[in-house]
């Protein structure tokens, strides 16, 4: 029997880049209104889309997964999450590549990346629950 020693316990963090000019041009182009609307019904669309991912992916269900995936990077877009609408992107080619394993692994960092840029949009526009 072998005995493991030492554990390395890998912390994911992911790093969010929220695009402040085309929040702003949102802000010119709606008012202030209409701008937090956008921005309120967003965010909780892109969460339901998030968690819908995953249960696509746990299905196995690619095509879904991959649509669901590309409905993010339009949404992300709009709001100003590049480094979402990015990793969407990614998710999307790993499927493409009939990519299970990157699949998984980017769909994941999606995941964490989506979390961290909802909590940076909600605290930017300093909206209430």
């Amino acid at each position: 029997m072998t005995v493991v020693e030492n554990i390395t316990t890998l912390v994911q963090t992911e790093s969010v880049r929220l695009d402040q000019d085309s929040l702003g041009h949102l802000y010119r182009q709606l008012g202030d209104a209409g701008a937090e609307d956008v921005v309120c019904r967003a965010i909780e669309e892109l969460a339901v889309r998030l968690s819908h991912c995953e249960r696509l992916w746990r299905q196995q269900d690619w095509q879904g997964l991959r649509k669901s995936a590309r409905s993010l990077i339009a949404i992300s877009e709009q709001i100003g999450m590049t480094a979402m609408a990015r990793v969407a992107g990614d998710v999307t080619a790993t499927i493409d590549a009939v990519d299970h394993v990157a699949t998984s692994a980017t769909l994941f960092r999606l995941i964490r990346v989506g979390e961290r840029s909802l909590t940076a949009v909600w605290d930017l526009q300093d909206l209430s629950v």
